[in-house]
């Protein structure tokens, strides 16, 4: 999958900016009022010391206050979330065994990460986020009728290659009892946000 997302770097916020092939694949008044939604309810979150896991290209990271660290895999998409959140500290690292002490933050983040998780991959990001950190919030893709709540979805990228990625959509309610239980923080079209304390 770090190929993929090494690829698929420069490209990746065409998906939340409505750019490239992703123009007219959805309504995008209700898609920009979701969005702006979920960055408000990201804003909201009282500032601490953060571990955003696979951040991606750092489009949600930028959004998170207080003293954050960002991780991903991808040296690619490292690249561009440097630009998007400079007062950020970036490691490239394996998401599923973090490098980091027992406690070390105030929660781990994660924006569309955990939802192309397999059931063995949940259990160990569940188990090193409860390590690091006595709160986790994930932000993922609601369930939609457009999708099935599982699926394979083979993605392409710019260069014309084609990727079979693992994707989920959930409900709030059950991506709290996956979390082994938590609070919704925002249920939107596209968006659901659950924090979970331990």
């Amino acid at each position: 999958m770090k190929q993929y997302y090494d690829l698929r770097a420069p490209e990746y916020d065409d998906w939340y900016l409505g750019r490239g092939g992703f123009v007219g694949t959805r309504d995008e008044d209700a898609w920009k009022a979701d969005l702006a939604r979920l960055v408000e309810v990201i804003r909201g979150l009282a500032p601490a010391r953060t571990l955003d896991v696979a951040c991606g290209t750092a489009f949600l990271t930028r959004h998170v206050r207080g003293d954050v660290v960002a991780l991903d895999a991808s040296p690619t998409m490292l690249e561009q979330a440097r630009r998007q959140a400079p007062d950020a500290t970036f490691v490239q690292t394996d998401a599923l065994d973090l490098p980091f002490g027992d406690g070390e933050f105030d929660r781990v983040f994660t924006g569309h990460f955990y939802g192309h998780l397999d059931s063995q991959e949940r259990r160990l990001f569940l188990d090193e986020a409860r390590r690091v950190a006595p709160e986790l919030i994930v932000v993922d893709a609601a369930v939609r009728p457009d999708h099935d709540a599982e699926e394979i979805q083979h993605r392409a990228v710019a260069d014309g290659s084609r990727w079979p990625i693992l994707k989920r959509y959930f409900t709030p309610e059950q991506l709290a009892h996956e979390l082994g239980g938590g609070e919704t923080l925002y249920a939107g079209g596209w968006f659901v946000v659950v924090r979970a304390s331990w």
